[in-house]
């Protein structure tokens, strides 16, 4: 199990992990103009993640900041806006306003609703798979918070379908914790997942591709 102890200390907790380890992968992609191209997704997120931001000046502006700040200020992207450096950041941000609508399902909390709505709302790309496992992998952590029994990556992707109103159906290729496996086949639990969204979709348009039969 993979404690939170261990791992990277979140540098803007008000994000999550899942964003900071978005920046993170953006960070590791040695192209610029593809940085370039997945940050702006990455903001979005954060925006959308946030609404309440949009009632602070200069909200955008603010975002630009803080993907600098959970970069650790190390991340080489063209902002849109002069790039901070760590003494012209040093107070520390203030506090993201908190959001008063209710949650779904609340052993996930709201950063997870948030995020799947965003999911849901992108076309089908890397960054979409991407976003997809990282928010797999953030729902297992926070499900087992809640529930210290072992839960199965099924239980995870058709609780992706459900939160999601059948919008989004986890692709095949991929995996909690392991990322993208290319041409990698499920074990029989592929026909779990299947039967279920097969059964919970009809009617319903998934942005993401069903196994072809």
């Amino acid at each position: 199990m993979d404690y939170n102890t261990q791992r990277e200390k979140l540098l803007m907790p008000e994000y999550g992990r899942h964003v900071q380890d978005m920046i993170n992968y953006v960070k590791s992609i040695p192209d610029k103009e593809k940085r370039n191209e997945q940050i702006q997704a990455v903001v979005q997120v954060m925006g959308t993640l946030n609404p309440q931001l949009r009632d602070i000046n200069d909200f955008k502006h603010k975002l630009w900041d803080h993907v600098h700040i959970i970069s650790d200020f190390d991340i080489d992207i063209d902002s849109p806006y002069p790039t901070p450096t760590r003494e012209t950041l040093s107070t520390k941000p203030n506090p993201i306003p908190l959001q008063k609508t209710p949650v779904k399902a609340s052993h996930y909390g709201r950063n997870i609703q948030n995020m799947i709505e965003v999911i849901a709302q992108r076309p089908d790309d890397d960054v979409k798979t991407y976003m997809i496992r990282t928010l797999a992998s953030y729902m297992k952590q926070q499900y087992l918070i809640w529930n210290k029994d072992s839960v199965s990556e099924e239980t995870i992707f058709n609780d992706i379908y459900k939160l999601s109103d059948g919008r989004i159906t986890v692709p095949e290729d991929v995996h909690i914790g392991m990322g993208m496996t290319d041409g990698h086949q499920r074990s029989s639990n592929n026909g779990t997942r299947n039967n279920f969204n097969r059964n919970n979709g009809k009617g319903k348009n998934n942005n993401n591709k069903r196994r072809k039969k």
